[in-house]
């Protein structure tokens, strides 16, 4: 990627003018959406960046409204009233937090009901909003969107499970393809006659079929969403004794799905929700979502799969960004935002990476926006106690609400902002998480941290770069240019982190000023 100078006058690099600020993203700064599902009704209220929304709130109501709906074609009565009080409560929420009107959809249990109609008009009457009914496929399109605004320009195969029905999405070149749904929905299985045996049976017939009909999907990603995926996930985390808990970006392989499944059957589903932090509804229905997931995993055969806590709702909010905010990195985007709000020098971010990327120069474009990510955070959280700045740093990279970062990126980021604040990382409660990176990514972080520790004693403006940095490999020679006026701001601390940097790098270094 390549960018050329802005109507400002700014080179703002490979990743373009941040879009925060404009009208189009500005319109999307706050958006309620309420999702009325077979199992939940949920209220999420996205705001901060638009790319990647922060979530300002976010409630769930467990009504089951599709329970025994196979059965009795009506919505079950008392899950149809948990689910009028929740959107009532709602409803007043948003209009509490000045919202505009709230986007409102309802999936297969609304859709499917011989009452859904009559459920539709009490909503509007009791509330005054209007829930919009979605068919399968539009289902499908918009979680695939969702897993979009997560990841760009994916490829591979979507799956969204809720408690009535779970639908399949092919993604291509960051575009929606071909739609299916379905009646695998755990809400519906449960109904079977005949127990595992049958249900086992009932769903390897349909999703063979599914598998016809969507075609040749071998050897490609598989996205998971919906809260039954994300609580086998959580549940696989348990007994793997996984480190970081973020489900977002989570990764699973067909033989660790296995032991999982497994590993359900035979456990006391009590005592493993509490450990797991999975409500009892939820809980419930996971027996029968192992069962789905291990046919999806037989029939599909895909490469690896990734959990995605992104889907229909934030799919919606996708539907209404602009093209060019759509292309845009999710997670340069959030990181420009937070320094934006946050930082003591806003700007600052973009003259720092400019003056630490010639240090890697085989950086490819993925490590190139870890790099600008961390420059971007370099001073967001600046407000912390300074003696636990380091960890606080730390711990919001690796558990905040960013889109587009693996595990392996969330940690690394942090280590490097651990390492802009300190020098000693041995020994910190954090480090079962280090073992996620092999030695030359901590390493990387380490020069990387240590260049912005650097970078940060020599401020000008936000604008003006203070110096530049020349690496040369083979002869390990780092100097360190500096324009004249800054050599006020090259004192003895700053003196110390040049070695500081150069030691980590195994290198010699130097000093030179330079008359502007």
């Amino acid at each position: 990627m390549t960018q050329t100078p802005d109507a400002d006058g700014i080179d703002w690099g490979p990743f373009g003018r941040p879009l925060f600020q404009d009208a189009a993203a500005l319109g999307l700064s706050r958006v309620g959406v309420i999702d009325v599902g077979s199992n939940s009704v949920r209220l999420v209220v996205f705001d901060g960046a638009a790319r990647s929304p922060a979530y300002f709130y976010n409630e769930k109501i467990m009504c089951a409204l599709g329970a025994g709906l196979s059965k009795s074609g009506h919505l079950n009565p008392e899950g149809r009233i948990r689910a009028l009080s929740a959107i009532r409560r709602f409803a007043a929420l948003a209009e509490g937090m000045g919202i505009p009107p709230l986007t409102a959809v309802a999936t297969a249990a609304v859709r499917e009901a011989s009452d859904g109609a009559d459920f539709r008009e009490e909503v509007l009457r009791e509330t005054g909003i209007k829930l919009w009914v979605i068919d399968g496929k539009e289902e499908a399109r918009l979680s695939a969107q969702g897993v979009l605004l997560g990841w760009p320009g994916s490829y591979g195969l979507v799956c969204d499970i809720g408690g009535s029905s779970m639908e399949l999405a092919d993604l291509a070149d960051g575009r929606v393809g071909r739609r299916l749904t379905s009646a695998l929905g755990p809400l519906k299985l449960r109904e079977i006659k005949g127990g595992r045996k049958a249900v086992k049976a009932y769903v390897r017939e349909v999703m063979q079929g599914l598998h016809d009909e969507m075609g040749n999907t071998k050897g490609m990603r598989l996205f998971l969403v919906g809260g039954s995926w994300r609580a086998i996930a959580r549940v696989d985390m348990e007994r793997r004794n996984y480190p970081l808990t973020v489900l977002h970006e989570y990764r699973m392989t067909a033989r660790q799905i296995s032991k999982t499944a497994e590993y359900i059957r035979k456990s006391d589903l009590q005592e493993l929700r509490g450990r797991c932090n999975i409500s009892d509804s939820r809980m419930s229905l996971v027996p029968l979502a192992t069962i789905v997931l291990k046919e999806l995993i037989r029939a599909f055969k895909p490469k690896d799969v990734a959990v995605s806590s992104y889907g229909i709702r934030e799919g919606m909010l996708y539907e209404q960004m602009p093209r060019e905010l759509r292309e845009r990195d999710p997670l340069v985007e959030a990181c420009r935002f937070v320094e934006d709000k946050d930082a003591r020098l806003p700007g600052f971010g973009r003259i720092l990476y400019d003056f630490v990327k010639p240090l890697f120069p085989r950086a490819n474009w993925q490590r190139k926006r870890i790099i600008k990510a961390a420059c971007l955070l370099h001073d967001v959280s600046w407000r912390a106690h300074p003696d636990y700045r380091a960890e606080v740093t730390f711990d919001n990279a690796t558990r905040a609400n960013l889109g587009g970062l693996k595990h392996s990126e969330r940690v690394m980021l942090g280590l490097a902002l651990m390492n802009r604040y300190t020098s000693k990382t041995s020994n910190s409660r954090f480090e079962p998480l280090f073992a996620m990176l092999d030695e030359a990514q901590i390493k990387e972080a380490e020069i990387l941290g240590k260049a912005m520790r650097l970078g940060a004693m020599l401020w000008l403006t936000a604008e003006e770069e203070p110096g530049t940095l020349k690496w040369k490999p083979k002869s390990r020679e780092l100097t360190l240019r500096l324009k004249e006026q800054a050599r006020p701001l090259f004192g003895e601390v700053a003196e110390s982190r040049l070695a500081a940097l150069a030691s980590a790098m195994n290198a010699t270094s130097s000093v030179k000023f330079v008359k502007s």
